[in-house]
């Protein structure tokens, strides 16, 4: 009998394997996503230090207000434009991309290409 995939144990596998390669400096600090159903997630991350350098969520106020749906591609480029608007203003011009265990498509792709556009670089 084939036994079901844990799909958030698989996650979890698959996430540490890509943070065994990456880590954020306080050059190029660490872009990381959380996706739920219904908000997305990202924070700026110094791993020397294990500070939070910037956060940005769709869960926000601000944002709720601004979408109809906090759990879609649209949210997603508005948050991956506020993220990258806040990196810079704390200074920061160059990140790196942790997917966090998430196939690079849909919601975590907009993220990064609105990232990109609004002059963040990865």
């Amino acid at each position: 009998m084939i036994t079901p995939i844990d799909r958030s144990k698989e996650r979890r596998r698959i996430r540490n394997r890509i943070r065994a390669k990456i880590a954020g400096n306080p050059l190029r600090p660490r872009l990381c996503i959380y996706r739920s159903l219904k908000y997305m997630y990202a924070q700026v991350i110094d791993d020397s230090m294990g500070k939070t350098l910037a956060a940005a969520s769709t869960a926000e106020k601000e944002m709720k207000s601004s979408l109809k749906n906090t759990g879609n591609i649209e949210a997603s480029k508005l948050l991956g434009k506020t993220i990258a608007e806040r990196a810079k203003a704390k200074g920061i011009e160059a990140v790196v991309f942790d997917r966090g265990g998430y196939l690079y498509h849909g919601r975590v792709k907009a993220v990064a290409e609105a990232a990109r556009e609004s002059g963040l670089k990865f």
